[in-house]
């Protein structure tokens, strides 16, 4: 098994607040995340400790992506780590505030797999997030 990296960085026209609070509401990240549906699996529903499972596939036939939230400072980083049988490896959003309307969001992925696994997904992977986080973005306007 290979620890693989995998990282976007998009400019949300936005207050950093805004951005971290839409974030945070984990539930709604499926109205962004392609074929996505979230969801707190835990009675903590922010900071450390919280438990979310998101299901991305169609219809009920896809992966579930169990994490635990790890690190969570508002409003700039909140970190993960991926539970689940097939899902392995941490996650991590971080916001940068460029000036009082500007907002930068770092995304990034470390995907525990083995190399060959990885570079087969890779080119999907990235797609759907870029695509995903280009919703997100387009939720300010």
């Amino acid at each position: 098994m290979s620890n693989n990296h995998i990282a976007i960085s998009l400019e949300i026209k936005a207050p950093i607040q805004e951005v971290w609070d839409s974030l945070a509401q984990w539930e709604k990240q499926g109205e962004w995340m392609l074929q996505t549906k979230v969801w707190v699996t835990s009675e903590i529903t922010e900071g450390v400790g919280t438990q979310i499972s998101a299901l991305t596939g169609v219809k009920k036939i896809g992966i579930l992506d169990t994490m635990l939230v790890t690190t969570w400072q508002p409003p700039h980083t909140c970190e993960v780590v991926h539970t689940g049988k097939i899902i392995k490896g941490g996650g991590r959003f971080h916001l940068r505030e460029v000036d009082a309307e500007t907002t930068i969001f770092d995304w990034s992925e470390q995907v525990i797999a083995p190399r060959l696994l990885f570079f087969i997904i890779w080119p999907g992977l990235y797609i759907g997030v870029r695509i995903s986080l280009a919703r997100f973005a387009r939720t300010f306007r």
